[in-house]
């Protein structure tokens, strides 16, 4: 007797758990033949809102943890990506990559996942300073993390750009929502997969897969969003989230590299891309005389 496929359903990942969206809306993930090989959820307004309300519980463990815990955690992160090499691979297969190609980004996406590891305990004497002043004080300058950051992944590099987004905001200790579209939403879902078993608390990282355009507007509003950052917006998409950011304090930055600008560890993993995931605090100490 032949049994039927189970096809994967790819959800979101918010607040630690797996919810469908809201809408119940989903769209199909499809082979190079046309056929469905699974279907991931398409993420509402509702769900963008819940996303930020996760991210905002979940940002007080991340970043009270020590920033050589938080190394470790993303090291287990590229681990766990090194065992799904394949899944991964197969993966951005159906998003049109060749077999060549998407091996190697997920190669590049290991490795950038380990590099912005590697900055969470080291960021701090690089944008951190010792500030000369006219008196008998002591004066630091400290980068410290911003808040929540929502991120807009591109389609191409569909892994690699997400990686990088999301990475680059963890290692500084900021929770994030990332927002993948269609054509990379499965890579993100596993993405998702990945971080559930890396020991990232829950709410740290949130991932919605979807039209991108539909949550510009909820998700740049947001009054508990600090940054956000935009790697795939269309203009319009760009200007749009840009109003809704202007009632408040939020920062946006649009991220100006396209294609295999991507793979540039040093451009990607400067620590002035990081830069913008960061607020300055400068303290004051007396010095003795």
């Amino acid at each position: 007797m032949s049994r039927l496929e189970v096809v994967k359903t790819g959800k979101l990942w918010i607040g630690g758990k797996w919810p469908r969206s809201e809408s119940g809306a989903t769209f199909p993930v499809t082979n190079p033949e046309g056929e469905v090989v699974a279907r991931c959820a398409s993420a509402s307004r509702k769900d963008s809102r819940d996303a930020v309300e996760a991210a905002r519980s979940g940002l007080g463990k991340w970043r009270d943890s020590t920033a050589m815990l938080r190394g470790q955690v993303m090291y287990r992160a590229a681990e766990m990506l090194e065992g799904r090499a394949a899944e991964l691979t197969e993966a951005l297969q159906f998003g049109g990559a060749g077999a060549a190609a998407a091996r190697q980004e997920v190669d590049a996406s290991i490795d950038r996942m380990v590099m912005l590891a590697g900055w969470c305990d080291k960021i701090h004497q690089v944008l951190g300073c010792q500030n000369s002043v006219a008196g008998p004080y002591h004066c630091f300058t400290i980068p410290q993390p911003c808040g929540v950051v929502v991120a807009f992944s591109p389609a191409e590099p569909a892994l690699l750009s997400l990686v990088t987004l999301v990475g680059a905001a963890m290692s500084i200790g900021n929770s994030v929502v990332a927002v993948a579209p269609p054509q990379a939403g499965l890579a993100a879902v596993l993405l998702g997969e990945v971080l559930a078993v890396s020991d990232v608390p829950a709410g740290a990282v949130n991932i919605l897969t979807g039209n991108q355009k539909d949550l510009v507007e909820p998700l740049g509003g947001h009054r508990e969003v600090a940054v956000v950052v935009s790697g795939g917006l269309s203009k319009a998409s760009r200007v749009a989230v840009r109003m809704a950011a202007a009632d408040g304090i939020r920062r946006v930055h649009a991220v100006p590299w396209t294609g295999s600008a991507w793979e540039d560890d040093e451009e990607t993993c400067s620590p002035w891309f990081l830069e913008q995931f960061v607020e300055f605090k400068t303290l004051w100490h007396p010095a003795a005389s």
